[in-house]
């Protein structure tokens, strides 16, 4: 009987042992995209990645789609995933409440310009030469899946 014990103890101590690993592995598999804040420093890993660019242009504070967007779509799980194999995230952020460097202000104002920005949420896709592939304007409310599909659609 005391042979059971210790083995049961010994069992015990070596799956609790594994935890922190398996904890590590989960946490790896569903690690966060970044999103870029520095538009060059995003398009150089793009290049570097192969991967295109998805240009987020926000009023992250103040703008009720943008927020839907981002709650329904940009935080889920699904979109998150995809967006880690499949694109380096940017956000050009217009907030009204919030402090950002001055470097950034300008750098956004630069690009809402350059790509003709008329509303928000714009969400447009750049291959990694920089080439305009997809634009989508406001959010309709759909889906993750239904959303990804659209932009992925939009990109061909």
């Amino acid at each position: 009987m005391k042979k059971y014990w210790a083995m049961m103890g010994m069992a015990v101590v070596a799956f609790a042992a594994m935890l922190p690993v398996l904890a590590e592995e989960k946490k790896a598999e569903t690690a966060e995209p970044k999103w870029h804040e520095n538009f060059e420093e995003a398009k150089a890993l793009a290049k570097k990645e192969n991967k295109p660019l998805l240009l987020d242009f926000t009023g992250s504070d103040w703008c009720p789609p943008c927020k839907q967007l981002k709650a329904k779509v940009f935080d889920s799980a699904e979109f998150k995933e995809w967006a880690a194999k499949k694109v380096v995230l940017v956000e050009l952020d217009f907030p009204r409440s919030k402090e950002q460097p001055e470097a950034i202000k300008q750098q956004n104002a630069k690009l809402a310009k350059e790509f003709k920005i008329r509303g928000y949420p714009t969400v447009i896709i750049l291959d990694a030469e920089g080439k305009e592939r997809a634009r989508q304007v406001g959010y309709s409310g759909a889906k993750p899946a239904d959303w990804i599909k659209k932009i992925e659609a939009d990109a061909k």
